[in-house]
């Protein structure tokens, strides 16, 4: 039976708004990844058959297909085409699913997958807001306008719809922000992302310094100092201290079957159990994580009890709050190194961002089972169990 194993992971520590990563073009950013995925698995890049490469953003810099940019920007041979996925929130686990899917399919024997955001080069909504103001019109046609009238898609406000309808109060919320900040401290004072992380060459105050840390974690984080954050909506429960923060940053993952394995002669990370996808209410939006991971679960013949680890993508509190109330999931295994609302969420990239703290951390805890999921724009989630081996 053909499988899909991971061989290697490795992302760029997280560059706030404007902050130590937005000198770095998002081409560049995700050709240095794709170069130092090359050298810490030893793969010759001849044996890499395509990129495949999540981006939200694919306007101005990250646009024209910014994973071919990638490979024109990195070590690789003009043979590897590469190819750019936006799957929303979840663009780099769907760049992952489709690399394992041509491993399988022995259409390809290795495959890079992984993600590319600048928001602070290429802001939130730049596609949709330009073309706009510029007379060329916006994403809802006629028949959906139909099927949903009067209706105001937003991620906000399903963030918001799924607080109340899951009772999560402002506080309890809150209280999840403060956790996120904890863990991250914690892990990245205890190196625990030292692994993962590719430093950057970066221009400080004082000349080029390196970016190894993720630049958005507050270690001085209180509820106190939560609690005067202003809500995001007059009536609302969440704020920005509970929401994910706005990042810069890139992430890969090498992708490869039995025949891969062979020619690179290493041996693996992990061997990816489960990848499925799946489509929820578009108003509400960002509850489609918690249908998604019982199908999958069911699909793959686990329980949660079968998992070791947790990764639900933080874009609000209000999301990873309610998977866990739904599924009575284990608040010690969920997130445990923290997530974006402390870590920031690039958007493109965090899918295989994520995959890389699973792994790693499955590692260190000598865990077997990984699930990550993550709620997507349009009412989406992906869902991926890893095996560690």
């Amino acid at each position: 039976m053909a499988e899909a194993y991971i061989v290697s992971a490795v992302r760029t520590a997280g560059g706030r708004r404007n902050g130590k990563l937005k000198d770095w073009h998002p081409a560049d950013l995700g050709g240095a990844v794709v170069d130092a995925l090359l050298e810490r698995s030893g793969a010759d890049p001849a044996l890499i058959d395509d990129l495949i490469l999540g981006c939200v953003g694919q306007v101005g810099e990250q646009s024209q297909n910014v994973a071919r940019n990638v490979v024109l920007s990195s070590n690789l041979p003009e043979t590897v085409a590469g190819v750019s996925v936006d799957r929303q929130c979840g663009s780099s686990q769907q760049a992952l699913h489709f690399a394992a899917q041509a491993v399988l399919a022995g259409s390809a024997d290795a495959v890079i997958a992984g993600g590319v955001e600048s928001m602070s080069r290429v802001p939130m909504g730049l596609p949709s807001v330009l073309p706009a103001e510029q007379g060329f019109g916006v994403s809802r046609g006629v028949r959906m306008a139909a099927r949903y009238p009067g209706v105001k898609f937003s991620q906000f406000d399903g963030a918001e719809m799924i607080a109340a309808k899951h009772e999560l109060t402002r506080e309890v919320l809150d209280a999840f922000g403060l956790e996120s900040h904890r863990r991250a401290a914690a892990a990245t004072r205890a190196g625990r992302f030292r692994e993962e992380i590719l430093a950057l060459k970066v221009e400080g105050p004082d000349g080029v310094e390196s970016h190894e840390t993720d630049e958005g974690v507050r270690y001085d984080a209180s509820l106190e100092a939560m609690a005067q954050v202003k809500l995001l909506k007059e009536g609302g429960r969440l704020t920005a201290a509970t929401s994910s923060q706005i990042c810069d940053g890139a992430s890969a993952v090498l992708v490869v079957n039995e025949a891969g394995l062979k020619a690179l002669g290493r041996p693996p990370l992990a061997r990816i159990h489960h990848m499925s996808v799946f489509g929820g209410d578009p108003v509400i939006m960002l509850e489609a994580p918690i249908e998604a991971t019982r199908r999958a679960l069911s699909r793959a013949g686990l329980g949660l009890k079968d998992i070791d680890l947790y990764e639900v993508n933080e874009a609000f509190a209000s999301i990873p709050l309610a998977w866990r109330k739904a599924l009575d999931a284990d608040p010690e295994k969920l997130n445990v190194n923290g997530g974006a609302i402390a870590l920031g969420h690039p958007l493109g990239a965090s899918g295989t961002k994520l995959m890389a703290t699973m792994i790693n951390e499955l590692g260190r805890r000598g865990g077997r089972y990984g699930l990550q999921t993550m709620c997507e724009g349009g009412g989406m989630a992906n869902v991926t169990i890893i095996e560690r081996l």
